[in-house]
């Protein structure tokens, strides 16, 4: 693959771009970022690229780790941590904060501390808060560091679940019912809370989805059948995130696009769909990730059906201000009607994920994916754009 059109340092001969993929992080999603960093690891084309990992610790500790992807896969059921890879306990690394240096620092207590060379791209493979979020696309903003995936209002909106059904709705877009209880509702009178969930139940109908309103890979959810399951499923939705959503279930079938940027604009792949799984109440993290549900790809949809969820996949990628990728999750309702439940702008991207997935069955390869993504972030700049 030719870089000739990238970006060349002009002090230094013509060098391969370096590629910094970050993961892990201080969200519940911290392992689910391991793996996919260790599957992205191994598919970048080493011929093309020069790669760093760095992983972040549940601690926030930005570490030096080990380029070893094997040892970055699920084992015995239990997904790795940025903790076993790290070759220090202690030190930590740094990227820049001057737009005018690319220059990643990395130092020890005692120490001096080790330039590890220039940055020309970041590829943030973090799930959640504090990484999907905006948080560290706002870092790489100030740092004058490109990275894969959208900005900072994209990534925000992504990840809070309500402020992305109400972009969504501006846009036309047909959202399922909803309810979004604050922080201070729970402090200012619980029951009173509670009661609004119940009353959103006698208006919709059991059972609910009760949810972090900003988490992913479906951490902290719970289908509540029925009012007695209603307080534990709160309470694992708060301790993920303070602020909950309670979703009315929706009769339907579940179909997924993924999205991705190409030099002319953004493309949908073909559709996939995602079956109920038969050891578990929904498609929830063990269903996805450790027994590994297979999806169905292509969905089997007709062409009009295709054809629609293809084009109202990009129109949310648009509604959102996204950049890089997306995966979009519909229900195609019992009247034929789709309808979308939620955006993910750093979906799951290990090689059994349905974004991946998806673009393979487009023609897309891992590999090929990876290298797209890597380019687009290469020719956008940061800043207002």
């Amino acid at each position: 693959m030719s870089t000739e059109n990238l970006p060349q340092s002009p002090e230094q001969p013509s060098r391969k771009p370096r590629v910094a993929v970050v993961f892990g992080g201080r969200s519940s999603e911290h392992g689910i970022s391991v793996v996919t960093a260790g599957a992205v690891l191994k598919a970048i084309d080493r011929t093309a690229y020069d790669v760093l990992p760095i992983g972040i610790t549940p601690d926030g500790r930005w570490a030096l780790t080990a380029d070893e992807p094997e040892r970055m896969a699920i084992t015995d059921r239990r997904t790795p941590s940025v903790d076993q890879l790290a070759e220090s306990t202690e030190g930590g690394v740094v990227l820049p904060v001057d737009p005018a240096s690319r220059e990643v620092v990395y130092s020890e207590p005692g120490s001096v501390p080790k330039a590890l060379g220039e940055v020309d791209v970041v590829f943030p493979v973090l799930h959640g808060p504090y990484g999907e979020d905006g948080t560290l696309q706002g870092l790489l903003e100030l740092s004058g560091v490109p990275y894969v995936g959208s900005g900072v209002l994209a990534s925000a909106v992504g990840q809070d679940k309500e402020y992305m059904k109400r972009v969504f709705t501006s846009f036309g877009l047909k959202v399922g019912p909803y309810l979004v209880i604050r922080p201070r509702e729970w402090e200012r009178d619980e029951s009173a809370a509670r009661r609004r969930i119940v009353d959103f139940a006698g208006e919709h109908g059991w059972p609910l989805f009760v949810k972090p309103a900003r988490a992913g890979s479906s951490i902290g959810i719970t289908k509540v059948d029925d009012p007695s399951g209603l307080d534990e499923a709160i309470a694992e939705a708060r301790r993920h995130d303070p602020k909950i959503l309670v979703e009315a279930a929706l009769r339907g079938r579940e179909i997924e696009c993924g999205v991705l940027e190409f030099e002319d604009g953004p493309r949908a792949s073909l559709p996939a769909e995602i079956p109920p799984p038969d050891a578990h109440a929904y498609y929830d993290f063990e269903a996805k990730y450790i027994d590994s549900t297979p999806g169905i790809v292509p969905a089997p949809l007709t062409d009009e059906e295709t054809a629609e969820v293809r084009r109202l996949a990009v129109e949310a990628f648009d509604a959102a201000s996204c950049e890089g990728l997306v995966r979009a999750d519909f229900f195609l309702t019992e009247d034929g009607e789709f309808v979308i439940n939620e955006i993910n702008t750093m979906p799951g991207f290990t090689p059994i994920s349905m974004y991946p997935q998806m673009w393979q069955a487009t023609g897309v390869s891992y590999p090929e994916l990876v290298d797209l993504l890597v380019r687009a972030a290469l020719r956008r700049p940061t800043g207002l754009r």
